[in-house]
C-alpha cells in the first residue's frame, strides 16, 4: 500500500512538472499541444476508491489549470475522463475488468492503444470545446482534438511502455 502511494506520488509530481516545464511550451503548427499529464489519470489503480479517484483527477487538472492560467478547463476534462473510465475499461477489456484482473503493463498493445487513445480523444474534445466554447468553430475543435490527440496518445503510450514494469 505504501509503495503504491509512493509510486503514484512520484508519477503525479513528475508528470505535472514535465507538463508545466516542457510540454506547455510546445506548439506545433498551432494545432498540436501535447498533454501527457493525463497519463496519471489513465494509469491510476483501477481498484482504487472511486470517490478518491474522482477527487484526485479533479486536483490533477486543477493543478495544470493553476500553472497554465486556463480557468478550470483541464479540471473539467480530467474529471470527465475519470468519470467515464469504468465504461471505457468495460468496453476495452470486457470480462477482465469485471473481475479486477487488469494490469495495464500486462495487456496487449492493441488493448492499451484503444484504452489510452479513446480516453485521450474524449479528454481533448472536452478540453478544446471548453476552450473555444463556440459551436461555429467545430471544425477547428475537431482538427485540434484529432492532431493533439494523436500526438498525446503516442507520448502516453511511449511513457507507459518505457516506465511500466511487467510485475505491476
Amino acid at each position: 500500500m505504501k509503495n503504491s502511494i509512493l509510486v503514484n506520488s512520484v508519477r503525479f509530481i513528475s508528470l505535472i512538472l514535465a507538463q508545466v516545464l516542457i510540454f506547455n511550451n510546445i506548439d506545433f503548427m498551432g494545432y498540436i499541444n501535447p498533454y501527457p499529464y493525463i497519463l496519471f489519470v489513465l494509469v491510476f489503480p483501477f481498484n482504487a476508491n472511486r470517490s478518491l479517484y474522482l477527487v484526485i483527477a479533479f486536483l490533477t487538472g486543477l493543478t495544470i489549470d493553476m500553472f497554465g492560467n486556463s480557468g478550470g478547463i483541464h479540471a473539467a476534462a480530467s474529471l470527465v475522463i475519470a468519470y467515464i473510465r469504468p465504461i471505457v475499461l468495460r468496453l476495452t477489456f470486457g470480462v477482465s475488468y469485471e473481475y479486477n484482473a487488469i494490469k495495464l503493463p500486462n495487456v496487449t498493445f492493441y488493448e492499451r492503444l484503444i484504452y489510452i487513445s479513446s480516453l485521450v480523444l474524449i479528454h481533448h474534445l472536452v478540453l478544446f470545446s471548453l476552450e473555444v466554447f463556440n459551436i461555429t468553430n467545430i471544425i477547428y475543435i475537431l482538427k485540434k482534438t484529432l492532431f493533439t490527440g494523436i500526438f498525446t496518445s503516442i507520448l502516453c503510450l511511449m511513457f507507459n511502455i518505457l516506465f511500466s514494469s511487467r510485475q505491476e
